[in-house]
């Protein structure tokens, strides 16, 4: 059974749908990515997928749950994370008072403090900075933070959403270390990019998606080497 399974999923803005009747699964343990042009509808999915935005219409179904209509807070809980555009961290808080919010529904606060701890061994930036407020730290520390948070909710599937999104091409390199390094650890991620290089360099299936269509799906590599994706997305052919 998959994780996630989208079925027909529509959504709508308004008078303007967004999002045309899109179906897809995330199978546990799999990185999976959305990819396609700004305006394709892959951040309202997210949105949608998350209970901040309400479908028009189609299922969505996480561990054997239906999300329909659940509100945000409750699909947290069910340990769906996300990273959204822009990182939506808490810029007059410490680096250490987000990292606690990321772990919010949690009562083993003796796992929280070691998981802490080994985000700091594997991010040290964040442990020179943990009594900073969070609003001065760099746009790739900012990111590094975002995912560190998410990592403490212990979810069953990171939603990331444009990670490398305003960042340094060096630190772009970082960040999906980063997620690399979070993915072999088993956590399932569905990952919506605009740079596909990069994006379908780490996932194992993909979906592109145009005008609020998924026109195409498949194995990462088939896609990286399929004639339209490397027209449009890749610089090639």
């Amino acid at each position: 059974m998959s994780l996630l399974s989208v079925q027909n999923l529509s959504v709508h803005y308004d008078s303007i749908q967004a999002v045309k009747g899109i179906s897809f699964e995330v199978q546990q343990g799999e990185t999976v990515c959305l990819i396609g042009a700004n305006g394709a509808g892959k951040t309202t999915t997210l949105k949608t997928l998350s209970g901040l935005l309400p479908a028009s219409a189609g299922e969505i179904s996480f561990d054997g749950k239906r999300l329909n209509g659940m509100p945000a807070f409750q699909i947290a809980a069910l340990n769906l994370a996300l990273v959204p555009e822009g990182r939506g961290i808490f810029t007059r808080m410490t680096v250490l008072e987000n990292l606690l919010m990321g772990a919010y529904n949690r009562t083993d606060r003796d796992n929280v403090q070691r998981e802490i701890d080994e985000i700091y061994t594997l991010l040290p930036r964040l442990q020179e900075r943990h009594q900073q407020q969070a609003g001065l730290l760099s746009g790739g520390e900012q990111q590094m933070l975002a995912l560190a948070r998410a990592m403490l909710s212990k979810p069953k599937l990171l939603m990331l959403d444009e990670p490398s999104m305003g960042l340094a091409p060096i630190m772009v390199q970082t960040i999906y270390r980063i997620i690399q390094t979070i993915a072999q650890q088993g956590i399932t991620i569905l990952l919506i990019e605009q740079n596909v290089r990069l994006a379908l360099g780490i996932s194992q299936r993909g979906y592109v998606m145009e005008h609020g269509e998924i026109t195409l799906s498949g194995a990462a590599q088939a896609l990286a080497n399929d004639p339209a994706v490397q027209a449009a997305y890749l610089g090639e052919f």
